[in-house]
């Protein structure tokens, strides 16, 4: 397996309810490594950009609205087979289908306000770390 790395963003409603360190320290113990780390408040503009392939989708405008709401925490993470561990430790999309033990099982507060954010694949994670990152991509 290779070493990848993936997009994670702390969403706003875990930010409010300062759930940072517990999701950075489960990160952690799954053995991520942390490149890179930072707190922002997104403007329209960039949740609009990063969020493009649901433009035209019922949920975009609510979903930007939301990503706009309050601070995130924007982090790289590295490890083998990052994208597919991230997104296990996630836990499905809806917390409602998420798996036990997983960080929306236990902290979403619905679909929408799901608490975290991964890279589905290995082309939306250099897209999505470059997009907040880009200091983090090779030139040349």
């Amino acid at each position: 397996m290779a070493i990848e790395k993936t997009l994670s963003i702390i969403k706003p409603d875990a930010v409010e309810r300062n759930l940072q360190e517990s999701f950075i320290q489960r990160f952690k113990k799954e053995g991520f490594k942390i490149l890179a780390k930072k707190e922002a408040l997104l403007t329209k503009e960039e949740a609009q950009d990063f969020y493009i392939e649901h433009k035209g989708k019922v949920f975009y405008e609510s979903l930007v609205n939301y990503m706009t709401s309050g601070p995130v925490v924007l982090m790289v993470l590295e490890r083998e087979n990052a994208i597919l561990k991230n997104r296990e430790v996630m836990g499905a999309t809806n917390p409602k289908d998420a798996a036990p033990g997983t960080l929306r099982k236990e902290y979403a507060v619905s679909l929408e306000k799901n608490s975290v954010h991964g890279s589905d694949s290995p082309a939306s994670a250099a897209r999505e770390v470059e997009f907040f990152f880009p200091e983090l991509v090779k030139c040349c």
